[in-house]
């Protein structure tokens, strides 16, 4: 689920069953630095319970974990959006079926992208929208 927050982009994955909510921020913010995410994820998951009928005790309805998942970091404050593309592509090419804590799969292990990294993602971004005919 990308999630834009005062200019920044991030990327959440939840698992409502189990109430976890991970996150992988380019600039490695605790997601406390985001208030307004906490506000919308308490909302989903209230409308989760609700559409499932699942009980909460007053104290367990604001029990969500939150799992910062370790991932590659920004150089700049303009790049969060393809660093959320990337984080979405690679983990989705991965096939995996359980969001990791640590981002650096042996596949994508760095701490940085590099410039041809975010490169890459722009030029598959743009062949996407042109592919979509977004631009005409």
């Amino acid at each position: 689920m990308p999630n834009h927050y005062s200019g920044h982009w991030l990327l959440l994955a939840i698992n409502p069953i189990r109430e976890i909510m991970y996150y992988l921020d380019s600039l490695g913010n605790d997601w406390t630095t985001y208030p307004d995410m906490k506000v919308l994820i308490d909302t989903v998951l209230q409308a989760f319970r609700a559409q499932r009928d699942i009980q909460t005790s007053r104290r367990g309805a604001n029990s969500i974990t939150w799992i910062k998942v370790a991932c590659p970091q920004q150089r700049n404050q303009i790049d969060c959006g393809y660093f959320m593309l990337r984080f979405m592509r690679d983990t989705l090419a991965l096939d995996r079926l359980k969001i990791p804590t640590d981002y650096f799969f042996d596949e994508f292990k760095c701490a940085f992208y590099t410039k041809d990294q975010v490169d890459e993602i722009k030029e598959e971004w743009c062949q996407f929208m042109i592919k979509l005919n977004v631009c005409s």
